[in-house]
């Protein structure tokens, strides 16, 4: 009879063994670390050993470990033992709170950092690396320890939690893979892959755009579950293209039911308001683009003895948007309208935006009006607004404007002859507004646009050069009237409202650009810090090839224009006192501006809760957020639809202007589509190229030819990536 083996359990000996449950205690005690410092955290009052045992609800094992790790912190200062056996955050712990904003590449930065504990602030963003992330992806609110502070000013920290996931959904692109799907997703920020469970949409094609909700509760971060809950489809039509672009910045673009319904209980037509002064026989007229749908102002001039009267009217919003209702709600959560090519994201219903507030020709409609006189110096010596009813006689574009006043087409003219006289007022008037602006230092950029045409299907038609003629000018001179105008009442009488404010560029930029101009041989004035010193820059590349980058670079230097309660003037416009006032369909702040004006003028205390200093200190840095996500946006669904335009024109040689110098690119503006792509060193093959950073050059080392900033060049397209939105280019053969 054979002998039975008797089995013996596996002795812990190998090296391996030893290694792998040395990482394991090593997760288990960083895990717990992580959930101690959340804790912390949380908790603004020092807290004792049993109120973290209860806290993270730790079972006897878990108390051991937790008070051999609270000895471990307190030694490394992390943590502080109190007099009292509490502990508090220490000199060395340094948490922080803020929103992830992760590279393709997998290592990302923390905007937005709120410090507790010691209030540590820091002047950059924190770094972390790939290897620290932990469990979090882009757009999550985490909370991180910085453990370094690098020479640069730079902190590096490591992920310690997930405070809050930014999203549970996400678009990419289906591939089948044997029996299973796979979503890539279309942000590269999101370097993974989600696999799909649940019911498979019928008629799902690979390559497919779909939006597919992650599962709860998922931790690795390499590939992740999800469903698909709803199919997008072909990614080179404009529509699906529109939907990755409110996806990837998540813009809200559906009004709630109670929104629609507020919006549905509005009335169908204007009757006349008691309260409002009747200019309907004051001779307005709408200047907008041929495309334009909503018409938010319409103008008036009248020449006078000593002057010009200037009637600025807008459509009175805030006598239908109300506060604290569905429909303010959105509207203030959305910020602005959004404008894609052909399409648009409204901050309001369309029955608001196209109907009740827009001045349709011949059609009574309610107005907020500010009413300037002017001296022939264009100086306003009287100011006053009024709530009105308007009637506006005629829509013009500003083609038509064009026309009549820079072309002097007799057809045109003699098919609006009553309206000749008011627009050569109102040219008069511009030409001196523009003229006093520019002569105390305002800064004219002249940074061409896109005019992005497209096809019944939706394609791209064509890509030109936007116009910008003298009846653009009009408008803008007197908007510009109109906000200064508000402005300056706010400031003269203390009232409580947004301003838009325009702070001085930063010196340390400054000084750099005027590096970069000595090393394209301009010969700039000594430097001012005042607006008039950036005209005299631009006035000396106008005309010049050297125009668009010297455009481009000094913008760069600026600050961002702002909303805020404190007024510190409008460098930009070289003014004292600025706000948004004239579209308040589109932007919120100026719907804002209505309510403080409104309450001034009739010294009523209706939106003293929403304009209060307290709310306004709030107001101001969300609703510049969402201005700076629209522009993001708007700039990122053209650069989409100019990359599937030039997929067919794979070959072509363009003219282009060198706007970019790196190590191992050079970057081009095409002249005439405003199209950007790169030229990588690896197509220049008749030298080998050596960056010269200082001069923002490549040379080459034998023939010293140079590839540099602002230079003219002919490029042919190499190739388009639409997945990657890039645009790969070529020198021209000579």
């Amino acid at each position: 009879m054979q002998k039975k083996r008797k089995h013996f359990p596996r002795k812990p000996s190998s090296k391996r063994h030893t290694i792998e449950h040395g990482k394991n205690e090593f997760r288990q005690e960083k895990s717990l670390e992580r959930d101690v410092l959340t804790y912390m955290y949380g908790n603004e009052q020092a807290v004792s050993q049993a109120d973290i045992v209860a806290g993270l609800k730790l079972d006897r094992g878990g108390q051991k470990e937790l008070t051999v790790l609270l000895a471990n912190l307190v030694e490394e200062k992390i943590l502080h033992h109190t007099s009292k056996n509490r502990f508090t955050q220490g000199k060395q712990c340094n948490l922080a709170a803020g929103v992830l904003e992760q590279n393709p590449r997998g290592f990302g930065f923390v905007t937005g950092v709120v410090a507790k504990g010691d209030g540590t602030s820091y002047s950059k963003d924190p770094s972390v690396e790939a290897s620290r992330m932990g469990a979090a992806r882009h757009g999550d609110t985490v909370l991180v320890r910085v453990f370094k502070v690098r020479q640069d000013g730079r902190p590096e920290a490591e992920v310690i939690s997930v405070l809050k996931r930014g999203s549970d959904r996400l678009a990419g692109f289906v591939s089948f893979e044997q029996n299973r799907i796979r979503v890539t997703p279309e942000d590269p920020r999101f370097p993974f892959s989600v696999f799909v469970d649940g019911t498979i949409p019928e008629n799902l094609q690979a390559g497919d755009a779909v939006i597919v909700e992650l599962a709860d509760g998922q931790k690795e971060t390499d590939s992740l579950r999800g469903r698909i809950i709803e199919v997008l489809g072909d990614p080179d039509s404009i529509d699906v293209q529109m939907r990755l672009v409110i996806e990837k910045f998540k813009l809200p673009h559906v009004f709630s039911e109670e929104a629609e319904q507020e919006s549905l209980q509005l009335p169908e037509e204007i009757t006349e308001s008691k309260g409002r002064e009747d200019l309907r026989e004051i001779q307005h007229v709408t200047i907008d683009g041929e495309t334009a749908k909503d018409f938010d102002d319409a103008v008036a001039v009248i020449k006078t003895k000593k002057g010009f009267r200037l009637y600025v009217s807008i459509a009175d919003v805030s006598h239908f948007v109300r506060p604290g209702t569905a429909l303010d709600k959105e509207a203030y959560e959305r910020g602005t309208s959004i404008y894609f090519p052909g399409r648009v994201i409204p901050m309001l219903p369309e029955k608001i935006s196209n109907n009740l507030c827009s001045l349709i020709p011949d059609q009574d409609r309610l107005a907020f009006t500010a009413i300037l006189d002017f001296d022939r110096q264009a100086n306003v010596v009287k100011k006053r607004f009024v709530k009105s009813i308007i009637r506006s006689h005629k829509r013009f574009t500003y083609t038509t404007v064009r026309q009549i006043l820079v072309d002097n087409d007799k057809e045109v003219r003699n098919a609006h002859k009553s309206f000749l006289t008011p627009l050569k007022w109102a040219g008069e008037l511009a030409t001196v507004l523009q003229k006093q602006r520019k002569e105390r230092g305002a800064i004219g950029f002249t940074l061409p646009e896109a005019d992005i045409g497209l096809d019944e299907a939706g394609r791209i038609r064509s890509i030109g050069r936007a116009e910008r003629n003298f009846a653009h000018q009009i408008i803008e001179e007197f908007m510009l009237s109109a906000n200064e105008a508000v402005a300056e009442t706010f400031t003269e009488h203390s009232v409580h409202a947004l301003y838009r404010i325009h702070e001085r560029p930063d010196p340390v930029k400054v000084q750099e650009f005027t590096g970069f101009a000595q090393t394209l041989g301009l010969h700039l004035p000594k430097h001012r810090q005042d607006p008039d010193w950036f005209g005299q820059v631009l006035d000396m590349v106008k005309n010049s090839p050297k125009e668009y980058v010297v455009n481009n670079l000094l913008l760069r230097t600026m600050q961002q224009a702002r909303y805020d309660m404190r007024n510190v003037g409008h460098f930009g416009l070289a003014a004292t006192d600025y706000t948004h006032f004239t579209s308040p369909i589109r932007r919120y702040p100026d719907l804002l501006v209505h309510r403080a004006l409104q309450d001034f003028i009739t010294r009523s205390k209706e939106n003293k809760k929403n304009l209060s200093p307290e709310s306004l200190k709030e107001i101001g840095p969300f609703l510049s957020s969402r201005e700076r996500v629209a522009v993001s946006a708007e700039r990122e669904m053209n650069d989409r639809l100019k990359v599937r335009y030039m997929q067919d024109r794979v070959g072509e040689s363009f003219d282009a202007v060198i706007s970019g110098v790196s190590g191992f690119a050079f970057f081009v503006e095409l002249l005439e589509l405003f199209v950007s792509g790169a030229v990588t060193i690896s197509e220049l093959r008749d030298d080998y190229y050596i960056y010269d950073p200082k001069h923002h050059r490549l040379v080459g080392e034998r023939s010293a030819r140079m590839y540099r900033i602002g230079d003219l060049v002919r490029v042919t397209l190499l190739d388009v990536d639409p997945r990657r939105n890039r645009i790969n280019f070529t020198p021209a053969k000579e």
